[in-house]
């Protein structure tokens, strides 16, 4: 007698219960994938939840560091992935997913700890250079944490079912986010920033418990569909970066990301320009920070549950992900014309919205194309260090036209076109990966 066919994941008790119920609420989910998604939606929650705990003191401790030091900062945080991608890249060629991510993870906890007790240490100047630090780590360590939950999740779930899920699923960075700035400007005052960085370490930990949920799930649907358990990726530590310099489609992706991170860091310049400026004293900067990104994730969260999938669905990939672009050029025009400080503040808040909600999901969706190793690794590479390449260009940018007295009118004007080139390369990439998922998608002729 054959042996029976263990189908605990396949059909899981959650279809009667009151969570499947719920999801099917926000998304078109089928029985089978309703453990895949809350799983997911928790460990990525968790991780944004422990981000936006320390974001504002991120920010605070950027500004009190002087905003002309920022592009410093900025070249800092670039060595930092250079120097972190190798040896993450080498943990995913020898180590199954979750063990490496576990490793991942709880390397940045320690970090966390580090950083607790050099605050508790320092003061006057000495404590402004470790905020130095911190500014860059805390960079590095968003990226990164960020960047390994969205490798995991091209690997989990197919282009079908990226486009019906990662709007919902990221509506829990918003959720988590709205939390974290939250309880960061409701506490700091009265609890301080050593509280703060305990609750992150501990989030960051149930990131790891979702992690191990989430893989064994996924792991076991694997085997039952395909015959075959979970394996290391294997390959080369430098994989990620010859992979993209291979390929047009990775190229463009490089591209895109560049574009998007050279105009927010033109756009975050003139945000921490104007707190500075306003605020003398860290604790309200870091309270404003921290307000600014609990509104920015409201604005947010609606967009996610309700309106990403559908766009995603019924548009495509390329409309999608061209949405953004489209509104940085209406936005940059705007702060030509009348560049003022409601204006900028406006468009920052919107844009970064925007971004989660349509441009972030749709970037995502364009690697569940593409090979599991490059999943991880080209995806890493582009994620952290061509992210912050452009955050490097886009700061020097900035100083350099600030120097030349261009003012915010000249630097806005200067960024339309960028815009522009933006908006085309995103149209490009929409289109290719639809062609890309459609030849995925054909089915296999039968050897003769």
């Amino acid at each position: 007698m054959p042996p029976t066919r263990d189908t605990s994941v396949a059909t899981p008790s959650v279809e009667a219960g009151a969570a499947y119920r719920l999801l099917r609420l926000f998304l078109d989910v089928k029985p089978e994938e309703a453990a895949l998604v809350w799983w997911s939606w928790f460990y990525l929650f968790a991780v944004f939840f422990a981000y936006f705990v320390i974001r504002p003191i991120r920010d605070a401790a950027g500004a009190a560091g002087g905003v002309n030091n920022l592009p410093w900062l900025f070249s800092g945080t670039l060595v930092g992935m250079l120097l972190i991608n190798t040896p993450y890249a080498a943990l995913v060629a020898r180590l199954p997913r979750a063990r490496f991510i576990s490793i991942t993870y709880r390397f940045f906890m320690l970090n966390l700890i580090v950083f607790l007790i050099l605050f508790r240490m320092t003061t006057g100047s000495a404590n402004i250079w470790v905020g130095r630090v911190f500014f860059i780590w805390t960079a590095v360590f968003n990226l990164f944490v960020v960047s390994v939950f969205w490798q995991f999740m091209a690997d989990v779930f197919t282009s079908d079912q990226s486009k019906r899920m990662f709007g919902f699923i990221a509506a829990a960075a918003t959720v988590g986010g709205m939390l974290g700035g939250l309880l960061t400007a409701s506490t700091v005052r009265t609890l301080g920033v050593s509280f703060l960085f305990v609750v992150s370490v501990l989030l960051l930990e149930l990131g790891v418990f979702a992690v191990g949920r989430l893989a064994a799930v996924s792991d076991k649907m694997l085997t039952q569909a395909k015959g075959r358990e979970e394996r290391s990726i294997g390959g080369s530590a430098f994989a990620g970066l010859t992979n993209v310099l291979r390929s047009p489609y990775l190229l463009n992706i490089c591209v895109y990301m560049l574009l998007y991170s050279m105009l927010s860091t033109f756009l975050y310049f003139q945000q921490i320009a104007i707190v500075a400026g306003a605020y003398a004293d860290r604790a309200s900067q870091t309270a404003l920070f921290g307000w600014m990104d609990f509104a920015v994730n409201l604005l947010t969260l609606g967009g996610q549950l309700f309106i990403t999938g559908a766009v995603l669905k019924r548009l495509g990939v390329a409309v999608t992900i061209t949405l953004i672009p489209a509104v940085t050029i209406a936005g940059f025009v705007l702060l030509g014309i009348r560049p003022t400080v409601v204006v900028l503040i406006t468009f920052y808040v919107l844009r970064r919205a925007g971004n989660f909600t349509f441009a972030q999901p749709s970037r995502n969706v364009l690697f569940t194309t593409v090979s599991r190793e490059d999943k991880y690794k080209a995806k890493s590479v582009i994620d952290t260090i061509v992210y912050r390449l452009g955050d490097q260009v886009g700061a020097w940018s900035s100083g350099a036209l600030s120097w030349l007295n261009v003012g915010l009118a000249g630097i806005a004007w200067a960024a339309v076109p960028l815009s522009v080139a933006w908006a085309i390369n995103g149209w490009w990439l929409g289109r290719r990966h639809d062609e890309r998922a459609a030849t995925e998608a054909l089915p296999v002729a039968p050897r003769a």
